[in-house]
């Protein structure tokens, strides 16, 4: 494990929070707007759109998505793994877990509470988030998620990215791929590391190479995000990191455009456009990658994520999980985040899951990490 000062770890655990909780400002603020039109969201919120949280369908405010939930499951399930692997010295194990995490999710969209937990189904039903009764909401999840966990398809955990389809889904590259896939790059591993195991973890749900060298790139991008690398050459190095890869070329285009496209400056909502709705795993990157990049302050980048027509709470939540990671938590609109549903529940995980990955080793006396009883493994 590499030593780090305090002072580092203070910063990475900041980092963390703000990639957990920026992904759910963002998410909150581009549900009320997702399916619509930039035409039909400027009818009625005027020409800027929307300019901070609105009401949803239902008439409440800063409610978050199945992107935040599965991301928190993602969360998770790496915890567990690391548990797991420390206590018996079992490696390996992280596709298996994050199946069973996702399983987990998959029982929040199905029944309205925690299930009681019977006889042979302990590895599902178990630990502390599941039992948080504000994740049990149905929230327009995505069908390649919905029916690629009910494939019970485990990826090996020692296979490589070739570009070749996954069984599971194999023509689906839905951002449902990237939109969960921030904490990956946040668990100190090597970029090529996290890039390789958030591609595998993806194609438990979605088969085709784009959506699954997707969520790897936001991996990698968040990984030099956290070490303290700019938002464009996080970028650079990520794109670098997929040219090793057979059948990249989709991604890297896209986040190529981004690139060019943020260097033009004077962002706009039909800029975003030209890259996609989102609803596909490139473009959501793309679209995250572009309006964090062309935005002047966190506020704007945010807003300019929403405000297409498209996909707009993935496209948001991935954007905050990028600003997050780079600006930290405290650079987030107090105002936004104290009426994001579960903020609460998502600074706990996130502190838990920087004790684990990213523990005090200066003799500070700091919390032990988070235990089996939580996160059993």
């Amino acid at each position: 494990m590499v030593q780090r000062s305090w002072d580092e770890l203070v910063v990475r655990r900041a980092r963390i929070r703000g990639c957990l909780l920026g992904g759910a400002v963002g998410d909150a603020l581009g549900n009320p707007v997702e399916f619509r039109s930039l035409a039909g969201i400027r009818d009625t919120y005027g020409e800027a759109g929307v300019t901070g949280p609105v009401r949803d369908g239902q008439g409440v405010v800063g409610r978050v998505t199945d992107d935040t939930q599965m991301t928190l499951f993602t969360a998770e399930a790496l915890i567990r793994a690391r548990i797991r692997e420390a206590a018996k010295g079992i490696g390996g194990a992280e596709t298996s877990m994050m199946r069973h995490s996702y399983l987990r999710w998959l029982e929040t969209q199905e029944h309205r509470a925690p299930q009681p937990v019977e006889a042979g189904d302990a590895d599902v039903r178990s630990g502390w988030l599941r039992q948080q009764e504000w994740l049990y909401a149905r929230r327009a999840p995505g069908n390649a998620c919905l029916s690629g966990l009910r494939s019970r398809h485990v990826p090996d955990p020692y296979a490589a990215l070739d570009g070749r389809p996954g069984p599971v889904n194999s023509g689906s590259k839905g951002c449902g791929t990237v939109m969960r896939s921030a904490p990956f790059g946040l668990t100190g591993l090597p970029a090529e590391r996290a890039f390789t195991l958030a591609g595998r973890c993806a194609q438990i749900t979605h088969g085709h190479p784009t959506g699954y060298y997707a969520a790897a790139a936001l991996a990698a991008i968040t990984t030099h995000l956290l070490d303290g690398d700019s938002l464009e050459g996080a970028v650079l190095r990520a794109m670098e990191l997929l040219g090793r890869h057979p059948g990249h070329e989709e991604t890297t285009d896209a986040l190529r455009t981004a690139l060019r496209l943020a260097a033009e400056g004077g962002p706009t909502a039909e800029k975003v456009q030209s890259l996609g709705a989102g609803w596909i795993a490139e473009e959501a990157l793309a679209i995250a990658v572009y309006c964090a990049l062309a935005a002047r302050t966190v506020r704007e980048a945010l807003l300019l994520s929403v405000n297409h027509s498209g996909d707009s709470d993935s496209t948001g939540s991935v954007c905050g999980n990028l600003l997050g990671a780079h600006h930290g938590d405290v650079r987030l609109p107090a105002d936004w985040l104290a009426v994001t549903e579960g903020r609460g529940t998502i600074a706990e995980l996130a502190d838990d899951f920087s004790a684990q990955f990213h523990p005090a080793d200066d003799g500070s006396g700091a919390e032990p990490g988070p235990g089996a009883d939580r996160y059993p493994g």
